[in-house]
């Protein structure tokens, strides 16, 4: 792996070459030529020029290396923050899908049977779309300069589908999202936003089962603004507790954009609130 510090460039050619012009002054001064004195101003002014091209050339060599490093560095930096990128997608990715499955087959032991194929149903479906997701991310990281797609960008529009998901698994969710203000808002932020609703309401679905929650989503003093709310663990509901990433990367992403998160209990149940600014700092 490259050096992670940034590369430095430090040159000794021109000093080099200026401390051998003078001392090669130093030893003209020190003992003139009694004779032949045009031959050896030839010799010094040819010496003098040898030594300052071999400077600049020593100088150009060098600040190609130097470029070339840096560049490599550049790259290598570039490619860990893709890295982080990805390994957030994939953790997101398999920690919604697993929940949802391993939620949907929890809730079914509490039902009859037409819930339990309907629980079927939503495992298949949750398993296969996250198969195919899986798959397709994998293909990208395996290769080079791929043009293979990665899953379409989330934006708001998306929102009510990532409700709607949760309803199915159970939720009873009362949703406003606010458009006003939100206009032109940037495709990472909107990404961050999905992302926050979805962890929010998976940790509701894993922790306190079919209980009643509240999303809401707009602007307040330009700043985007999320909350999602639920009223604790309905009755009989055992806890299914996840790898504890989750918060942590919601926590990552809205660094990146100088956000901040507040979740912990509230009441009963549990509050998820966050802010960023409709300008992000990334």
């Amino acid at each position: 792996m490259e050096d992670t510090q940034r590369p430095s460039w430090t040159s000794w050619a021109w000093p080099a070459a200026v401390g051998l012009v003078v001392l090669l002054v130093a030893l003209l001064l020190l003992f003139p030529p009694t004779t032949g004195t045009s031959w050896t101003i030839a010799a010094f002014g040819s010496l003098v020029v040898a030594i300052l091209s071999w400077a600049w050339w020593r100088t150009r060599r060098q600040r190609i290396r130097y470029e070339d490093r840096l560049e490599s560095w550049a790259r290598e930096r570039a490619a860990l923050g893709e890295r982080l990128k990805i390994a957030r997608e994939l953790h997101d990715l398999a920690s919604h899908g697993l929940g949802v499955m391993t939620v949907r087959a929890s809730t079914a032991k509490l039902a009859g049977k037409e819930e339990w194929l309907a629980a079927l149903d939503d495992i298949e479906r949750v398993g296969r779309r996250s198969t195919d997701q899986l798959r397709r991310m994998l293909t990208v990281l395996r290769t080079s300069d791929s043009d293979v797609p990665m899953r379409p960008p989330e934006s708001l529009a998306d929102l009510e589908g990532i409700v709607s998901a949760a309803r199915r698994r159970g939720l009873d969710i009362e949703a406003a999202i606010d458009e006003t203000g939100l206009d032109g808002l940037s495709p990472e932020l909107q990404m961050t936003v999905c992302a926050i609703v979805r962890e929010a309401l998976s940790n509701t679905t894993r922790h306190a089962g079919r209980t009643s929650a509240r999303v809401f989503v707009g602007a307040k003093d330009d700043h985007v603004h999320v909350e999602v709310h639920d009223d604790g663990r309905s009755g009989g509901w055992r806890p299914h507790p996840g790898t504890g990433n989750g918060l942590r990367g919601l926590r990552e992403r809205l660094g990146l954009h100088g956000g901040t998160l507040r979740a912990g209990n509230s009441g009963e149940g549990f509050s998820l609130v966050a802010e960023m600014p409709r300008e992000s700092a990334s």
